[in-house]
């Protein structure tokens, strides 16, 4: 058929949908040259006419037309509503395998909707006469053969960034001029909100854009009109002149008080509303414009960015797996009920005068088997509609909006499966109510409220159905603007509502920073009303615990929290034991990327209930049980229960915690060595010391100094070192005043934590072992005595050749990599979790003095491979040829080493740690490996070393039951 010809039949043709619409498809068809469905398609598998599962007791199919991975299509009569058509295929989008294109046509039109997830939606329409030119057709042929080139560039996500930083600009000149935070954040959400509801027909007549306009010429008059447009908004019946406003309520607009803004403050606002926001996404909304409108929050409790994929990974499991699990389950049983159905409709009487009988017998047996069904299935969408979703640190609903999403998906593909066996059809009813929040920030609550409401409208809209009215936004109480683990009015646990599952994401806080985060007070309340977790834990901990007893009270189902990877070790784990030992980690991932205000940070995802055994998944793999170290042990050993030993006991400390600046320059380090007269008789050298930190550990040491005056030391004392304190005074204690905690104010002198008994344990010897506490490689140093050492570097109190080559031995590396835990990709060394539990030889362990075994074999061995491991390093970190030493200005302190030169300083740059364990060149494999036999043969293990049947596995196995056994024995 040529072009001319289908259009002059098809000008001239007014016939109804039904009659018109085959003829018209086959048509369309001869004239791109594309095989029509029963030719294409006999059996029709792929490509068909009236595409929808066969309805028990018949009905017409959910599309015209379909045809598999291209198109759903639905016909209307001439000049019908074709927006209703449209509706309906969105209605069963899911059940026609979710084309990527939805196209709905009348006589005179054919018009494409993009249906692609998380792309901004498109569409494309043809009248008639454009498929008279030849690239029109060309272009409606791919719906046929390359759907994909209809696929829209730009993502949802893009969109949403793009219009948050529009936003920015607007917030920040509001707070400039004196406006309180929250008020700013209120009215952009007021703001935010308006322009949606235009752009999804909520607001009518582009009212919200005709404003704007208005203003551009008149900025002063915008704070009036907005206001009154607030005004309107929240009442039931509303009016903006003459133009009738649906009732919004929902507590946002209960404020109708607009601030004022300025001429470019409008056009910003003008732009801004000539974006498409119908199809911004509301799970990443929320949080662009936390940061956007309030940077001062970035670090504030509450959830950060977090992308669906990942939030996926703990809905999946928790919410959605388990509720298609039940509707299998029920639909099962419908499916009996309804072939009930089929058999009484096709019973019939053998005889004539046994007709009423049995036709009576036959309706009864229909009715009871139909309304059983229907029982069956309205039960199942009660439990839906009744189901609570709670996220006790909701931020700005990231978590509470997919989720809502998840259940609205499953009400919808219910009502459809029970649509296809021949029930009635039913409405959404699930709606934001199902979704429960806590949020300490005020702003993130609101903007959490925003999220839900605009998922809510825009998955009805996407969906097929019309949003909510009177009012059109429900009352979003449920997401509550307080603190979700104490009560500080009564010094108690915070109580949380009623719920089905809690999912979430809460603030990542570590210990250490609490008191200084969260304020000393507020510290101490918290662990004083959760006597249950363990002392030193971080933040997070508490809400895994509160999730936990809420199932041992059987009031929570199950929960799926995100915390930094740090849940897998040390005192954190000890909230994760109960749940492994009393229910379940039913799926887990252990160690994920994550981004925090634009860093990346490891992360692990839990999925825990109170059910027992079965197979769960850990990593996305399959396996029997998972402990609470979220490890898959294959050796048959749980390491989460090594113990720790008592003879490594008092051995490994945390470098000192200054919070202060104690830092000094080389040259003041000099010029007060070399000060003299004290009234106390004693040298400048008793404080101030080299220091490092973790980084000089795997790099090279820097001229690093700082002040030092002990860690039991008073005022007085302190005092009489002038010079020092003297700078201590002009420069720590101002800083020291400002300090959240009072210790800190009162002894300002001393550091946050001096660790005293570091300093017990180093003073009888002239060197000791340093490694980074987080790094890449796990490292140990030799460090001089005069080097204090910062926090996070991890300590031992040992001067011996022997214990260094234990420690820097591939045994040790592998127990601390298991037992530890890590930040991005390096892991984490902590004195309780990874050196107390380790199982030194039977006989060189570092309770003994080195004194003592100086004449065993072994240790001198282990000794021997050590120190030329140790001197094979510093040659090639320091060599001759490009170093100078020179010593200190007064004795005691490390030899100084400089560069030669300037080419000398850039080649020694290069010259790290870290770099060379990158590389890691053949001497430094073998030294390690000479290193690694002595060490197993100290354990009685050279011989399986040698054959290599010490594998990774094998080894921790081995360690562990050595840990156990000298467990006991202390």
């Amino acid at each position: 058929m040529t072009p001319h010809e289908f259009v002059a039949k098809w000008r001239q043709v007014d016939v109804k949908e039904r009659t018109g619409s085959h003829s018209h498809f086959l048509d369309l068809c001869r004239l791109l040259e594309i095989d029509e469905p029963t030719a294409a398609d006999p059996k029709g598998e792929w490509f068909t006419f009236e595409k929808g599962v066969k309805k028990t007791g018949g009905g017409d199919g959910w599309a015209d037309v379909w045809r598999k991975g291209c198109f759903a299509w639905e016909y209307k009569g001439p000049r019908k509503d074709l927006d209703k058509a449209f509706s309906q295929l969105l209605q069963y989008s899911g059940a026609l395998d979710s084309p990527p294109l939805l196209i709905v046509s009348d006589m005179d039109r054919i018009r494409i909707h993009t249906n692609w997830t998380n792309t901004v939606q498109e569409v494309h329409e043809f009248t008639l006469e454009d498929l008279l030119d030849g690239q029109s057709r060309e272009k409606l042929k791919r719906a046929f053969t390359d759907p994909e080139d209809f696929k829209p560039t730009k993502t949802r996500q893009a969109l949403t960034e793009e219009t948050a930083r529009e936003f920015a600009g607007l917030a920040q000149r509001l707070r400039d001029r004196g406006h309180e935070a929250h008020q700013v954040a209120h009215f952009v959400n007021q703001l935010v909100f308006c322009m949606f509801a235009e752009d999804v027909g909520l607001l009518p007549d582009n009212l919200f854009t005709k404003m704007l306009d208005l203003c551009r010429s008149d900025p002063a008059s915008f704070a009036e009109h907005c206001g009154t447009l607030f005004g309107a908004m929240s009442q039931p019946h509303g009016k903006v002149g003459f133009q009738r406003i649906d009732w919004f309520n929902g507590g946002l607009f209960q404020d109708d008080h607009a601030l004022p803004v300025t001429r470019d403050d409008v056009e910003d606002l003008f732009r801004a509303a000539q974006r498409d926001w119908s199809q911004i996404d509301p799970s990443i909304l929320g949080t662009l414009f936390e940061r956007g409108l309030d940077p001062a929050k970035r670090s504030q409790l509450g959830a950060h960015y977090t992308d669906r994929e990942k939030i996926m990974m703990i809905v999946q499991p928790v919410i959605i797996d388990p509720l298609e699990a039940e509707w299998a389950e029920t639909k099962a049983l419908i499916e009996v009920q309804m072939a009930k159905v089929e058999v009484a409709r096709a019973r019939t009487p053998e005889k004539q005068s046994e007709a009423k009988k049995v036709y009576a017998a036959a309706r009864r047996a229909e009715e009871t088997a139909y309304k059983e069904a229907q029982r069956l299935r309205n039960q199942f969408l009660v439990r839906l509609k009744e189901f609570r979703v709670l996220d006790p640190a909701c931020g700005s609903g990231n978590f509470l909006y997919v989720a809502l999403k998840a259940l609205k998906d499953i009400e919808h593909k219910a009502n459809i499966d029970a649509e296809t066996l021949g029930l009635d059809k039913a409405s959404p009813a699930v709606g934001p109510e199902c979704v429960l929040g806590i949020e300490l920030n005020p702003y993130a609550a609101e903007l959490a409220r925003v999220s839900v409401w605009i998922g809510e409208i825009q998955w009805m809209r996407r969906n097929g159905f019309d949003a909510a009215k009177n009012p059109i936004l429900r009352n979003l109480d449920t997401i509550e603007n307080r603190d979700a683990v104490l009560d500080e009015a009564t010094g108690e646990r915070a109580k949380w509502p009623q719920a089905d599952v809690v999912v979430g994401n809460p603030p990542f806080l570590g210990n250490k920073k609490m008191i200084t985060e969260l304020g000393e007070d507020y510290t101490k309340a918290l662990r004083k009303a959760w006597p249950q977790v363990p002392g030193g834990v971080d933040l997070v901990c508490y809400w895994f615990a509160g999730a936990w007893d809420r199932m041992l009270a059987g009031k929570l189902r199950g929960a799926g929290l995100v915390s930094t990877n740090s849940i897998r070790g040390g005192a954190n784990r000890e909230v994760l034991k109960p749940i492994v030992e009393h229910g379940r980690i039913f799926e887990a991932w252990s160690d994920e990327g994550w981004t925090v205000d634009g860093a990346a940070v490891r992360v692990s995802l839990v999925c825990f209930d109170m059910k027992r055994g079965g197979h769960v998944i850990l990593n996305g793999s399959e396996i029997t049980q998972i402990p609470p170290d979220l490890a898959n042990h294959k050796s048959g050993v749980d390491l989460t229960y090594a113990m720790g030993l008592r003879s490594n006991q008092s051995l490994s400390f945390m470098g000192v915690t200054k919070s202060g600046p104690f830092d000094i320059s080389g040259d003041e380090a000099r010029s007060l060595l070399c000060r003299r007269g004290n009234p106390n008789g004693r040298p400048n050298s008793d404080v101030v010391k080299r220091s490092a930190n973790g980084i000089e550990v795997v790099r090279r040491p820097t001229d690093r100094w700082i002040l030092d005056f002990g860690p039991n030391s008073d005022l007085q004392t302190a005092s009489l070192y002038e010079g020092p304190f003297e700078l201590a005074l002009e420069q720590v204690y101002p800083a020291r005043q400002q300090s959240k905690t009072e210790k800190n104010r009162e002894w300002w002198w001393r550091y946050e934590r001096p660790r005293p008994e570091m300093y017990a344990a180093l003073e009888p010897i002239d060197r000791y072992v340093g490694t980074a506490m987080v790094a890449k490689h796990r490292i140990f140093i030799w460090l001089h005595k005069q080097i204090l050492p910062e926090n996070l570097v991890i300590v031992i109190a040992r001067d011996d050749d022997t214990t260094f080559g234990i420690l820097h031995s591939r045994f040790h590396e592998l127990w601390s990599l298991r037992m530890g835990t890590s930040l991005e990709d390096r892991p984490r060394y902590t004195p309780s979790t990874t050196f107390e539990t380790f199982p030194f030889p039977e006989g060189l362990t570092p309770n003994i003095p080195a004194a003592d075994y100086a004449g065993d074999t072994r240790a001198q061995a282990i000794a021997v491979a050590a120190a030329r491991l140790n001197e094979l390093r510093e040659n090639w970190l320091n060599p001759a040829d490009l170093v100078v030493r020179e010593p200190e200005v007064v004795p005691g302190y490390p030899v100084r080493i400089l560069p030669k030169d300037e080419a000398a300083a850039k080649e020694l740059a290069k010259r790290t740690l870290t770099n060379l364990y990158n590389a890691r060149p053949a001497w430094l494999d073998h030294a390690h490996r000479a290193l690694d036999e002595a060490v197993a043969e100290a354990y009685g293990w050279g011989d399986d070393f040698r054959a290599g049947l010490l594998t990774d596995d094998e080894i921790l196995a081995r360690l562990f039951r050595l840990n156990q056994e000298r467990a006991i024995n202390d």
